[in-house]
């Protein structure tokens, strides 16, 4: 197993941007420092929760910041954006990356983005399969082609000499590796990804939930005769990691910073508005109303001391048949930054090998 981090990035209605930045930057150094293999840049219009709109600016500020940390939009919401400039804009980041970049799309899940786009949510899925086809269709032309779709049109030129163009082709051939996240149960955007062949990304919620979001990716691509390895999959928790239990669970609940500030007056009433807390429960017959910021830090999330979070981590992937990267969730903790530092650096030093000394028995 490897270790990877998503940031939404997550910081309280009304902070300060620039100080948003400064922490998100500060966590990838520290992420690169203790071997952190990846980190996934959330893309989000309207979520005053996640105010980051253009995740390759933050990514492109953490690569010279690092030396080895893989770098992806975690996602790219494909109906919100010309598929012709992004194409562009990827390939060019590309290069900035020398490797170091993943494409991670999406159609988006939030209709207030959708609203502020104009597009429609039931036809958000069918622009991001057209807007993936035309970029792809981009990087890997070698001469004019005109494509007229549902929602654009490309008409691509021949090359001119004098122009020396169209000229740009990403550094990766014949593109980055291109990853789609997935969020509703049996979720028909990783039933395409398989289809296509892309990589996976869940959330962690529960093993019922997991086990769709793999049947739904495992269909795609037997649709398409494409061998798939759960080594791809990427799964998403919550994590906090302390040299105590007790101070974890402490650190995971507060109502001043972090995961339990954003659960608490964000996310689990989310979760509630698009009836998705049914899947935070491992107990079918739980009532949602009893889902508490104290019981999802002690039953969902992984918190606790390395021993403890490496064995909730090994039942995890044990439960799920296996996956190949732990995505952990950032949250802003940058007003009490050492306990979170701490949380990093026991999770890439202590809890991962610990994990893979489990799989490996």
């Amino acid at each position: 197993m490897k270790l990877a981090i998503q940031m939404h990035p997550s910081h309280p209605p009304g902070s300060d941007i620039r100080a948003g930045i400064e922490w998100d930057l500060q966590v990838l150094r520290w992420a690169d420092e203790y071997g952190i293999s990846e980190a996934w840049i959330g893309e989000h219009f309207t979520i005053g929760w996640d105010p980051n709109p253009c995740p390759e600016i933050l990514i492109s500020l953490a690569l010279r910041e690092t030396k080895q940390i893989v770098m992806a939009p975690g996602a790219h919401l494909l109906p919100y954006h010309n598929p012709i400039a992004l194409a562009h804009r990827i390939a060019y980041l590309d290069h900035v990356a020398q490797g170091r970049y993943i494409l991670g799309i999406g159609a988006g899940a939030y209709a207030s983005d959708a609203q502020l786009f104009a597009t429609y949510t039931e036809t958000n899925h069918q622009m991001t399969l057209e807007a993936i086809e035309i970029m792809t269709k981009i990087w890997k032309a070698d001469g004019p082609f005109k494509f007229e779709g549902d929602f654009w049109t490309v008409d691509y030129p021949e090359f001119d000499p004098l122009l020396q163009g169209p000229y740009l082709k990403p550094f990766q051939k014949p593109h980055p590796p291109i990853a789609m996240a997935g969020l509703s149960p049996n979720s028909p955007s990783l039933r395409q990804a398989g289809e296509f062949g892309f990589l996976p990304l869940s959330l962690n919620l529960s093993p019922r939930y997991l086990a769709g979001h793999w049947d739904a990716y495992s269909e795609g691509a037997n649709k398409s005769g494409i061998a798939i390895s759960r080594q791809d999959w990427r799964v998403g928790s919550e994590c906090f990691v302390a040299d105590t239990d007790e101070e974890a669970l402490r650190q995971a609940t507060s109502s001043s910073i972090g995961m339990g500030r954003a659960f608490r007056e964000f996310l689990l009433p989310l979760f509630r508005r698009f009836g998705m807390d049914k899947h935070l429960v491992s107990d079918p017959n739980m009532p949602t109303s009893d889902i508490t910021i104290d019981y999802l830090a002690k039953n969902v999330w992984l918190v606790g001391s390395p021993d403890t979070v490496a064995e909730k981590l090994y039942a995890k992937h044990e439960e799920a048949g296996g996956f190949g990267y732990a995505l952990c969730v950032c949250y802003d903790h940058s007003e009490d930054p050492e306990p979170f530092h701490r949380s990093l650096q026991l999770m890439g030093q202590e809890v991962l090998p610990r994990v893979n000394d489990l799989i490996g028995e």
